[in-house]
């Protein structure tokens, strides 16, 4: 009893009280992609919701985040590296940072920003494709510290740059930098070492180093935080596999290898964690795993691993799959033309259902619904329904163009949708 309360305790202690509504960081304020706002429409309009706004960006593909009434996004133009603010509710610009970067992509993709920005109280977090890490003020913009990952603990550059997202914890900021032994990048990228710095927390106040673990690679997942077997654990799905982690010290709990075998292969969806289990799911090669974590060892409750291709569960690509009552839905493929969105059921693997054909999409929950955002634009409601795929509404978002990787937004009614250098204001919920 008394282990359990000191838990509690360091909780609530640990945990930030976050105004309804605010959407601060990737996947919103639990990193699950589920909002707990009420009230949306439904049916959709004929014509599709309402814009209430929309601004030009410059290259990149993260989502904006959402705190105090404020939209922070990133992206890039020429050799900079920028973070806006604005007024959540009507675009106004408010305030721009920036930094110069040489940053290049070896796969010819946007060279902008992959991670959105994590917004904690009146600091904002930003986490460039280059691995800078760079900490500024919510109300003015003004540059209060700045790390270069690389720099400090040398990493090779991964196949898009960096692109998870950081986590805050407590006093601490999280940072996946995957640091490699130095040397020249080998002509394969698994050949590349670990130097054990796959994980560095930093304080958030000021930029000092507090810790450094993992020996691990770096991912396109971003890490989360949650109590299993009585334990807050930080995972991490990593290049390799998942790390489990004490997220206040870094030390290493475990490590489940969980990896395709060809070179140009990534993981990059979140683990979805649900009790004191967690799914993993990647789509070059061996699908989904759904482990169970309790006794600080992972036992595979049921894998992906020895079946055929177009057998697998769940083979996400970039986007996290969304936990609801016992069932996952997520979208499963690695090329558009194969997308399908598909419900399992999370004890057995079992796919429920799929719709296919509905190009790679990204979803996020709401009020008992499932809004899907296609990479091409497409935007559909669909209800949260493990029987059948339940569509309510569909159209495409005028003006909002390939690619659509960034999942959608909600937060104070309304949604945020973003495109190729365009985002876009919708009203999900009427104002009252």
């Amino acid at each position: 009893m008394l282990r359990l309360f000191t838990v509690f305790l360091l909780t609530l202690t640990l945990t930030p009280t976050l105004p309804a509504g605010d959407w601060p960081t990737f996947l919103g304020p639990t990193r699950d992609g589920a909002s707990a706002e009420k009230g949306i429409i439904t049916p959709w309009p004929a014509k599709g919701l309402k814009q209430v706004w929309e601004c030009e960006l410059g290259v990149g593909y993260a989502p904006p985040v959402i705190a105090g009434g404020t939209l922070y996004h990133t992206d890039r133009f020429a050799d900079t590296i920028r973070l806006t603010a604005r007024d959540a509710a009507t675009g106004k610009f408010l305030w721009k940072y920036s930094y110069d970067t040489e940053y290049r992509d070896f796969f010819g993709y946007d060279p902008g920003p992959r991670a959105c920005p994590v917004i904690d109280g009146d600091r904002a977090y930003l986490f460039g494709p280059d691995g800078v890490l760079c900490c500024v003020a919510t109300t003015t913009g003004k540059e209060l510290w700045k790390v270069d990952t690389k720099a400090k603990h040398f990493f090779h550059q991964n196949f898009f740059g960096a692109g998870s997202v950081p986590l805050i914890d407590g006093d601490l900021i999280i940072v996946t930098v995957g640091g490699s032994e130095k040397g020249p990048r080998p002509a394969d990228l698994r050949d590349a070492k670990p130097n054990g710095s796959a994980l560095v927390a930093f304080d958030k106040k000021s930029g000092a180093e507090k810790w450094v673990s993992g020996n691990e690679l770096s991912s396109y997942s971003s890490p989360v935080v949650a109590t299993i077997d009585g334990k807050r654990t930080g995972l991490y799905f990593a290049r390799g596999g998942l790390l489990g982690f004490d997220p206040q010290t870094g030390k290493v709990g475990f490590h489940h290898k969980w990896r395709a075998k060809s070179e140009e292969s990534v993981n990059a969806s979140n683990p979805v964690v649900v009790g004191d289990k967690v799914l993993l799911t990647e789509c070059y090669g061996p699908g989904a795993a759904f482990l169970d974590l309790r006794g600080g060892k992972p036992k595979e409750v049921w894998t992906d691993a020895d079946k055929d291709a177009g057998d697998k569960a769940m083979a996400c690509h970039w986007n996290t799959p969304i936990h609801a009552g016992g069932f996952v839905y997520g979208s499963s493929a690695r090329h558009t033309e194969d997308g399908d969105i598909r419900c399992i059921d999370l004890a057995t693997g079992d796919v429920k259902w799929q719709k296919r054909r509905t190009k790679r999409c990204s979803l996020t929950m709401i009020d008992g619904h499932l809004i899907s955002l296609s990479e091409y634009g497409d935007l559909t409601l669909l209800k949260v329904n493990p029987a059948k795929y339940d569509e309510v509404s569909k159209y495409e978002v005028p003006g909002l163009d390939y690619p659509c990787w960034a999942a959608p937004v909600v937060s104070n009614g309304l949604l945020y949708v973003r495109g190729k250098e365009k985002l876009i204001a919708l009203e999900l919920i009427p104002k009252k």
